[in-house]
């Protein structure tokens, strides 16, 4: 059976930060095939929500936006001025989603990129807490905009936080509130989770966007991935959002040491994003 799915890709194959100019990948994008470019919001201030707008138009591409949580974005922090800049951060995301007109803004928005510790049980319960009321409070303030935020899992090298489906299905049941919604990103999962398929039906209709490369971040369709076991947690849901593919050039060095990617995946980063989607396409067409 088909899935009924769009594609995209993340600008992050070629580029960061993002910023206006970013928008001169957008035809080559669109060239291949694409229906949605996700957009990462690493820092507000660089881009021109009016002028991406035209873009995407012009383009005929849909956008989809990712928030990026370093250090200082941190809602499980001890310290309240973490979270007061998390909020300010993500109203700026939620304000340009809305501009632009996608439906919702994704990431781990929890705790911030990279801590990864062994913890007590009372200290992982605190910032549990932490985690589940803030999050509340942006719920709320995505609320206002009429969106929807879509929570992802990360890996235990990158978070103590969230690192399964099932983890994350109890943290959006504790925040209870109808915009807390998921992602699930298939590199995360390859180290994770015993079954991709488990870890779909896990999250069910709460999954609002998926995010796809190999197991290695390689191009999709090339490696490890347990594409058949994709398809039916992707069928036995019905979900009919975007898969996009999601991974980084080694050329940004600030990126690359984030993600530790130290050399080249691919011969080229525009073959990734022409070969990864036609392997997607073929997949979801079977």
């Amino acid at each position: 059976m088909a899935l009924n799915v769009e594609f995209a890709v993340s600008t992050w194959l070629w580029t960061s930060p993002f910023s206006t100019q970013t928008i001169s990948l957008f035809p080559k994008i669109k060239s291949y095939g694409y229906d949605a470019v996700e957009i990462p919001v690493e820092d507000p201030a660089l881009i021109d929500i009016q002028i991406v707008k035209k873009a995407l138009a012009d383009n005929g591409l849909k956008p989809i936006i990712c928030g990026a949580f370093g250090p200082s974005r941190d809602l499980t922090h001890e310290d309240p001025t973490f979270h007061k800049t998390c909020f300010d951060y993500l109203d700026s995301c939620f304000e340009i989603a809305s501009e632009l007109g996608a439906g919702f803004v994704a990431g781990p928005m929890y705790s911030a990129v990279g801590k990864a510790r062994l913890v007590s049980p009372e200290q992982k319960k605190i910032e549990w807490n932490r985690a589940v009321t803030n999050l509340r409070k942006v719920c709320h303030q995505a609320r206002q905009f009429g969106l929807e935020l879509a929570i992802e899992t990360l890996n235990r090298f990158e978070t103590d936080l969230i690192n399964t489906a099932e983890e994350l299905m109890q943290l959006i049941n504790d925040i209870n509130e109808p915009e807390a919604k998921a992602i699930l990103d298939g590199f995360h999962m390859n180290i994770e989770e015993p079954s991709i398929e488990h870890a779909i039906q896990t999250v069910g209709n709460k999954l609002i966007h998926v995010q796809v490369s190999e197991n290695y971040r390689g191009t999709p369709g090339t490696g490890q991935t347990n594409w058949a076991a994709w398809k039916r947690g992707l069928e036995g849901i019905n979900y009919q959002g975007t898969i996009s593919i999601e991974s980084f050039t080694p050329e940004v060095k600030e990126l690359a040491g984030a993600v530790c990617i130290w050399k080249p995946l691919v011969p080229s980063q525009d073959g990734f994003a022409e070969e990864g989607l036609k392997f997607l396409k073929s997949w979801a067409a079977e």
